[in-house]
């Protein structure tokens, strides 16, 4: 019979310095924490045999160091930007030993094991393994610029870096652990039953769920693990019900929804979702799906992830909300961008169109409530603009039901929506993004964007007004051009953007007021060109100007722009649009993108 008591006491006695000194093998924390959590599962599974050694820590230290150096990211540390200048030295100077060279070094600095133990988890004989550890004792105390007689203590300084870091329960790590013995005694039954039928393969797949042969799944642990003797991290009744999910239709009839932990298949369930999970070290997770009878088409999801801490909720939400906000999907278009006030610690709700046939239309709502992620997604099949309300009310209701778990944050109060602009975009923030853009008539290939670059040539300026973004009152320039390649498209077809900073307000206002000007004053100036003003606005967000001008080449042909100046303090952004006559967005499509555009500026990193 394992003892609790006995592994739990293992577990807090040893879990930081195992952290430690894996942290300090790869420069890796996230990597480190999750195969620290890992080897300490794999010990609860063999705590039998584990228990016995005189040594347990011995057992787990190879299988976390072995699993870190999986899954590490090599320099990670060089990327972050909150590591401070010792432990960016200390994490150099062990980056230039040779993995036996940091083992050694570690396992007797930090281990505190004996020279022969060292060598033997090393992998050297004794003679060998003393002399890869003074040479890296005399490389490392030369690399960090200190005496090889305190090199301890610069390795110990890194546990500053670890403080902070929430450790899993430890019912958690000994659920987890008993998940993977059922795994193992599932593989040792279905390894005899294929003896007894001749040696085939037999694989049973239990109400879609693969079973996780050969290890445990990071987010195993749910109620789709039938134990009666643990409690599941995420519970089924937690999730959204039939009843609740038929709110978004009334009218139709929904089918039994489909509940899996997402362990199986590919993991990919709805539009843009580039990972199977947000947080692939998360603690569980469940999707639960619901189709819908009738035309046109209708389906609906909801995913929950557990994270180990509220922390880390944060960054698989943020990891979500970029998935849907920069959605890398063949002609996807983000339509709007909504704040939901008053569900959970933070929520919004995004609508896309993929314009790739069947055009389809998804409402996601992303919420987080203390550790918990949820979303929620509908999709029809159709190009119809979409009721939000019952998206903000399942959105609110997916949180509801999660309130009473141990890891839930804030609850629900009065859900309400609330236009924002939509999420940076990891490419070109402050400036318009491919998932703006919206379809081309007659063109069915997506838009690309091309890096942005300091401008030489505004080719957002029309020859009316010949703006640049030059001279001692702009502080700083940036434009984008947007092509749609292998679409056959005359050579000047394409939309540009260009964005300046302005040292003053005032400035940027005389900037705007200049390109007024000359729009007014072309037609006098060129009779080849016509010019009209389709648009404007100024109000406390900034101010817009559209037109469209029409330029006669021949007495047979003419060339057609859209451009729009918009202003917002400081930045002003002038957006361009050469079109033919075949292939266009539209008049009204021009104008939304403008106003992304305005929306955008609010992205623009503060300076």
């Amino acid at each position: 019979m394992h003892d609790p008591a006995e592994f739990d006491a293992f577990y807090a006695a040893a879990r930081a310095r195992l952290l430690l000194q894996t942290y300090a093998l790869t420069g890796d924390l996230p990597a480190a924490r999750g195969a620290v959590r890992d080897a300490f599962i794999a010990a609860w599974h063999h705590w039998r045999k584990v228990s016995r050694l005189e040594d347990p820590e011995s057992w787990v230290r190879p299988h976390a160091w072995s699993h870190a150096q999986r899954r590490h990211t090599a320099r990670l540390w060089h990327r972050d930007k909150t590591l401070d200048a010792d432990s960016r030295a200390t994490l150099d100077a062990l980056g230039k030993l040779s993995l036996s060279q940091r083992k050694a070094l570690l396992l007797t600095q930090l281990g505190f094991v004996r020279i022969e133990q060292m060598a033997r988890e090393v992998g050297l004989t004794q003679e060998a393994a003393e002399q890869e550890l003074q040479t890296a004792t005399a490389q490392f105390a030369r690399n960090r610029g200190v005496h090889s007689a305190s090199v301890r203590i610069h390795l110990e300084a890194l546990s500053s870096r670890i403080d902070t870091v929430r450790f899993p329960r430890v019912t958690i790590v000994r659920r987890s652990g008993a998940a993977r013995r059922r795994a193992h005694t599932g593989v040792g039954i279905v390894a005899a039953v294929a003896v007894l039928l001749g040696g085939g393969a037999l694989v049973h797949e239990a109400d879609g769920i693969t079973p996780a042969l050969g290890g445990v799944s990071a987010h195993g642990d749910s109620a789709l693990d039938d134990d009666p003797d643990q409690e599941p991290l995420l519970k089924m009744d937690e999730l959204l019900t039939r009843e609740q999910a038929n709110g978004l239709a009334p009218a139709r009839t929904l089918k039994a929804p489909l509940t899996s932990n997402n362990t199986s298949g590919t993991g990919i369930n709805t539009v843009c979702q580039d990972e199977r999970f947000a947080n692939p070290d998360g603690e569980a997770a469940l999707v639960r799906k619901f189709r819908f009878d009738g035309d046109p088409q209708m389906r609906a999801l909801q995913s929950v992830e557990l994270s180990s801490d509220t922390t880390t909720a944060e960054t698989t939400y943020d990891t979500t909300l970029g998935w849907y906000a920069g959605c890398t999907q063949s002609r996807a278009q983000l339509l709007s961008t909504q704040a939901l006030d008053g569900v959970g610690d933070e929520a919004v709700l995004l609508v896309l169109r993929t314009w790739q046939a069947p055009v389809r239309t998804y409402t996601v709502g992303i919420a987080r409530t203390g550790g918990l992620v949820t979303s929620v997604v509908r999709r029809f099949d159709d190009d119809r603009e979409p009721r939000l309300a019952p998206m903000v009310d399942l959105t609110a209701s997916a949180v509801t039901g999660l309130c009473e778990h141990e890891a839930a944050g804030a609850c629900v109060s009065t859900p309400k929506a609330r236009p924002v602009a939509p999420p940076p975009g990891e490419r070109a923030p402050g400036l318009l993004q491919e998932v703006d853009l919206p379809p081309v008539a007659g063109v069915t290939r997506p838009w690309v964007g091309t890096d942005p670059e300091v401008p030489t040539d505004n080719t957002a300026a029309t020859r009316c007004d010949d703006s640049v973004f030059r001279g001692r009152a702009v502080r700083s320039a940036t434009t984008r051009t947007f092509v749609i390649p292998g679409a056959k498209l005359p050579t000047a077809f394409g939309l540009t953007e260009t964005l300046g900073v302005f040292r003053k307000v005032g400035q940027a206002k005389a900037f705007v007021a200049t390109v007024r000007k000359k729009l007014r004053g072309c037609e006098d100036k060129d009779l080849s060109t016509k010019v009209v003003e389709a648009h404007s606005q100024t109000d406390k967000s900034g101010e817009l100007t559209i037109w469209h001008l029409t330029t006669e080449i021949t007495d047979e042909k003419s060339v057609q722009f859209q451009m729009a100046i918009l202003r917002r303090g400081r930045v002003v952004v002038q957006v361009g649009f050469v079109p033919d006559d075949k292939h266009s967005i539209g008049d009204g499509a021009f104008h939304r993108l403008a106003v992304r555009g305005l929306e955008r500026v609010t992205n623009l990193p503060q300076k």
